[in-house]
């Protein structure tokens, strides 16, 4: 029974073939096990929709061998591996910002065939109105999840640390002061023999996650002295460490894809959203469109740069300036700030491969004067 299902598929797709030739664009809405596609012809009425299984054997027996296609898909889970494969087969493949789509995801009749359907009219009728995306190649997928994978080691061990400490502190106690780093060792015996049962094994647990995280901080090193020797320019700058240099590089991929790099600050989502309409120009809170892991490396150094143990330079001058204007929030609108031009100033480093210099702006106006 299995053998003849498969040969009736083959000879439908064999039937199909001369159809497929009218074919100009396909629209894809990916799913998790099924995804749902519309192919539409150049006068825009449909020759083929139905479904696919999200797998590579299934996109490969449904769109390989039907000739160069303009396939729309939406970014999600499988965007990646799917836009590559199908670009592997010889398609051009357009991955669109989901959420510039309000037309799809604010359907009042959505569905999966639908959206499918939506894609393919869409493309062909401007590519532009996708707003869109460029997904990075398998090898810095692969390198950008040992930088996440640590992100999330960080966080559960955050929690982790906190439980431990609201533990004790609800019996009357206090665990002395310790860095994440040598928690384990500088509490385990403050811990109330109440509870010492069921807290000492998170504290174990809590010496194991540091250990990951520095074999991760191993790795990431090794991927900049061997695999990413550009981000050890990003490094000049003081409060920018190995972490955030690669997450930087890994993340742009590539510092040709911004013709400015006042471009980066956008790209990340460290600029005001505009709601501009009429005479009306309201005030908003940055963007944060972009890579939210990026963004927060990014205001993390910019922290550093402002705190107690950061080195005079012109970024820092820029955010004790915005700092002391005072208002409100003043001290997170420097941060924001400092990490709008640290994203600039790293893509600078990047793509001119000048040294750093500090101070370099302070000169400037100083042999202006």
């Amino acid at each position: 029974m299995k053998k003849s299902t498969n040969a009736s598929t083959v000879k439908v797709t064999k039937q199909q073939r001369s159809a497929w030739t009218k074919v100009t664009t396909i629209g894809i809405d990916l799913g998790d096990r099924f995804s749902y596609y519309c192919a539409i012809d150049d006068a825009g009425g449909t020759v083929f929709e139905g479904r696919v299984a999200t797998t590579a054997g299934g996109f490969q027996l449904q769109f390989g061998g039907i000739g160069p296609k303009t396939i729309a898909i939406e970014t999600g889970t499988h965007s990646p591996w799917v836009s590559r494969l199908l670009s592997s087969l010889g398609h051009e493949v357009i991955v669109a910002n989901s959420r510039k789509l309000r037309v799809i995801y604010e359907n009042r009749t959505k569905s999966d065939r639908v959206d499918a359907e939506s894609l393919a009219r869409i493309a062909r009728l401007d590519r532009k109105l996708l707003c869109e995306v460029q997904h990075r190649s398998e090898t810095s997928q692969a390198d950008l999840a040992l930088l996440r994978s640590r992100d999330a080691i960080v966080a559960t061990r955050t929690r982790l640390i906190n439980h431990v400490r609201g533990s004790v502190k609800s019996l009357g106690v206090r665990l002395p002061s310790s860095s994440s780093n040598g928690f384990r060792k500088n509490v385990v015996d403050a811990i109330p023999s109440s509870v010492r049962r069921v807290l000492l094994p998170l504290v174990d647990l809590i010496a194991q996650l540091t250990k990951q995280i520095k074999s991760f901080d191993r790795q990431a090193e090794h991927l900049i002295r061997d695999r990413y020797p550009q981000a050890q320019r990003l490094l000049q700058v003081r409060g920018v460490g190995p972490i955030t240099a690669l997450a930087f590089i890994l993340t742009l991929e590539d510092h040709r894809r911004f013709r400015r790099s006042r471009s980066v600050g956008p790209f990340v989502g460290l600029v005001p959203a505009r709601e501009d309409s009429g005479q009306n120009r309201p005030q908003k809170r940055i963007s944060k469109q972009g890579d939210a892991f990026l963004r927060r490396l990014l205001v993390g150094c910019a922290h550093y740069i402002l705190g107690p143990f950061g080195v005079d330079c012109d970024l820092r001058r820029h955010g004790l300036a915005m700092a002391a204007r005072g208002g409100k929030n003043a001290k997170k609108r420097a941060a924001v700030a400092v990490a709008r031009k640290l994203a600039v100033l790293l893509h600078r480093l990047w793509s001119s491969e000048d040294a750093y210099d500090p101070l370099f702006n302070a000169k400037q106006h100083q042999l202006a004067a």
